[in-house]
């Protein structure tokens, strides 16, 4: 073949991969771009923008096209995901152990960087709630293997405790926080027993089921949880029983320890709250992946059948998995019932769940600070798009894919192994 026919024949592939790349530009920018509505005489109106989606269009086709001709032009060749998974890597220990302890040392001392900015010290502390989900989840899904599309209700279930044990029993935060954590297990028990023998999507389509259905009770069972009013005038945590608050009927935090109250106060204490639960529950993970328990379910993610052959109970195995990862999600729940002070099956949807598992996958199957920097990645990027409200979340959507694209296994792709081999095992 002469070298003018396969430049032509190399145009026309990029033209093609270009017309490609603008077919799937035209189906996500049309709801998103080309129909809009807005309130008329009769009601709410369908608009089409045809103009803004063509340009949409053609800067996805010329975009394409420019970076196809210059990976062309400078023989720059797409890696291409080999057929079998390769080994975890070993990552200096060093390094991550220095990073983790800077992340910890920064979240220490964020509120007093940002004294007086509430907003700063609000987005972290959801940031937190989603660090404690996602090391949750991270044992089911990154540690086990078991892929759970419904993680969700145990979240729901944690919150729905502590508001009915809060609000009809007078429990406070850290009477409720124990039970709330052992029924989230019980039910990660429930959800785990039937979906033992099964893998992959059947798996995924068995716990998405069971999240809607507990969201379903939620809404229905309208003389336990109240439906979809939810339950509201959930009581704060308190420091060591003294609230949070101006004045009360006992002590306060405030006069006992002779401050000005303000409400900046309540903002801190239910930071370092959640900070601390989610240190305990870090530390409790990684002292599990090294207990037996955690080596097992490694074990079992890798090669189910070796497992059995070497006598380990996969039963077990997989059910204290689900367990430990509901209770985890049963513990940011009741913090979040406290945070919020009123909930509803409304905060409990699939796209929750779809954000915990985004934030796993993204962050690293199995690594514990790439769940912290998903974290700060897909509940900031939100935040800071807020300007751009129509576009919020188109952004967003690019966004992971571009972290898929530079980064598949992970922001984090490669953690240290749990145990490594002796040094006189290799002589």
């Amino acid at each position: 073949m002469s070298a003018t026919m396969m430049k032509e024949s190399d145009l026309s592939l990029r033209i093609r991969d270009a017309l490609w790349a603008s077919v799937v530009a035209g189906l996500i920018g049309l709801p998103l771009l080309g129909l809009t509505t807005r309130d008329g005489m009769h009601g709410l109106q369908v608009e089409t923008r045809w103009p803004q989606l063509a340009a949409f269009i053609a800067i996805a086709f010329a975009g394409r096209f420019v970076l196809q001709t210059v990976m062309h032009r400078f023989k720059i060749a797409p890696k291409r995901r080999a057929s079998t998974r390769p080994a975890p890597g070993v990552v200096d220990k060093g390094a991550l152990a220095w990073l983790g302890a800077g992340c910890v040392a920064f979240a220490v001392l964020l509120p007093a960087l940002f004294a007086g900015n509430r907003y700063v010290v609000d987005t972290a502390t959801t940031v937190l709630i989603y660090v404690m989900l996602g090391w949750g989840l991270n044992v089911v899904v990154g540690l086990a293997g078991l892929l759970d599309l419904g993680y969700v209700a145990f979240y729901a279930v944690g919150a729905y405790t502590y508001g009915l044990l809060s609000t009809h029993f007078g429990f406070g935060f850290w009477q409720a926080l124990p039970v709330a954590g052992a029924l989230a297990a019980l039910f990660g028990m429930v959800l785990g027993y039937p979906t033992l023998r099964l893998r992959g999507d059947y798996l995924a389509i068995v716990t998405l089921g069971f999240g809607e259905i507990i969201r379903l009770v939620l809404v229905n069972w309208g003389d336990l949880t109240g439906g979809p009013n939810g339950i509201s005038s959930i009581p704060k945590p308190t420091f060591f029983g003294l609230p949070m608050a101006a004045s009360g009927e006992g002590a306060t935090f405030a006069s006992v320890f002779g401050i000005d109250y303000t409400p900046g106060q309540r903002v801190v204490f239910l930071y370092y709250l959640i900070l601390g639960l989610a240190l305990l529950t870090s530390l409790l993970v990684n002292r599990l992946r090294r207990l037996p328990v955690g080596r097992a379910w490694e074990a079992v993610r890798e090669d189910e059948i070796a497992c059995k052959a070497m006598g380990i109970n996969v039963t077990n195995v997989k059910l204290s998995a689900f367990a430990t990862g509901a209770m985890l999600a049963g513990f940011a729940g009741v913090f979040f019932a406290a945070r919020q002070g009123f909930i509803s099956p409304e905060s409990f949807t699939f796209p929750e769940s779809a954000t915990i598992l985004a934030i796993v996958v993204l962050g690293g199957m199995g690594s514990q600070l790439g769940v912290v920097f998903a974290a700060s990645v897909l509940v900031v990027l939100p935040e800071l798009g807020r300007d751009f409200s129509e576009y919020r979340m188109l952004a967003f959507g690019v966004a992971m894919v571009l972290i898929m694209i530079v980064r598949p296994g992970g922001l984090i792709s490669h953690r240290r192994a749990t145990v490594n081999v002796p040094s006189e095992a290799k002589q």
